[in-house]
This record gives C-alpha cells, structure tokens and sequence, in this order.
C-alpha cells in the first residue's frame, strides 16, 4: 500500500526549525500502515528535512553551524546569475537533504527518544511550504 499527504507550512525567516514528528506521525496513523517506511519530502530546492532532538539549543547551533560553513554574501556563482542573495540558502538545504525516511513498526515511526523530524528554512524570506509525506508499507 501507498499513502500519500501534504503538510502545508508557513516560514517566517532564514534559519527557522518546526517540529513535523508529530503531523508525520498522524499521517502515518491515518495510512493504516503497519510495517513498512515514511519518506518526508521538501517540495523546493531552499528547505532541509532531517532528524534532530528539537531543542533550543539545537535549533539555535544547527543554523548558526550552516551559516558559519555556507555564509550569507559570499560571492556565489548563483548570485552571478539571478542576484537575489540566496545562494547560501540554496547550499545549505542541499547540505542537508530534502528528504528523510524513517521506518514505521506496528504502525508508528521508529524514532529515537531524543529524536524529531524536523523542516528548516534556508532561504532568507518567508515562504509557503509544501512537505509531502509518503507512507509505504504492509497494512
């Protein structure tokens, strides 16, 4: 069986963590899925999906560590092209992933205590974001 869904997100700026554990796991419920995978997908080339224990100290360090590897304002080759000051935010999504797949058992995730899915924006605007969430897997 295949079970697919969006979750709709609304960003607010460069850098912001949220929490998808729970969403992700209500669709795997919904899904009636018993054993099988959750593949959670970023539609667009600025947002990261990962697993991370969601907490402030986490969420501050793991954007503050990408803009000290990727920074703002470097003289990127996509800033050559379109000028519009993303090009870090582009390299550090594709740092990250777009995507994370995550094992369900007995009808849940497999997640560790300490461990969430989370989607961070990379680029430096709000935006409009679509994950789609595919459960694949034996009923």
């Amino acid at each position: 069986m295949v079970y697919q869904k969006t979750i709709l997100l609304r960003t607010t700026k460069h850098g912001e963590m949220q929490d998808l554990t729970e969403a992700v796991g209500g669709i795997v419920s919904e899904s009636r899925i018993r054993s099988g995978i959750a593949q959670v997908f970023n539609v667009g080339s600025t947002g990261a999906i990962g697993a991370i224990e969601f907490e402030p100290g986490l969420l501050h360090d793991l954007p503050k560590t990408l803009d000290q590897l990727l920074p703002p304002g470097r003289d990127y080759g996509h800033e050559q092209t379109w000028h519009d000051g993303n090009g870090h935010s582009h390299l550090q999504a594709t740092l990250l992933g777009p995507s994370l797949t995550v094992p369900v058992k007995d009808g849940r995730l497999v997640l560790g205590t300490w461990q969430q899915i989370f989607h961070l924006e990379c680029d430096i605007k709000p935006r409009q974001r679509t994950v789609m969430v595919t459960v694949l897997g034996e009923g």
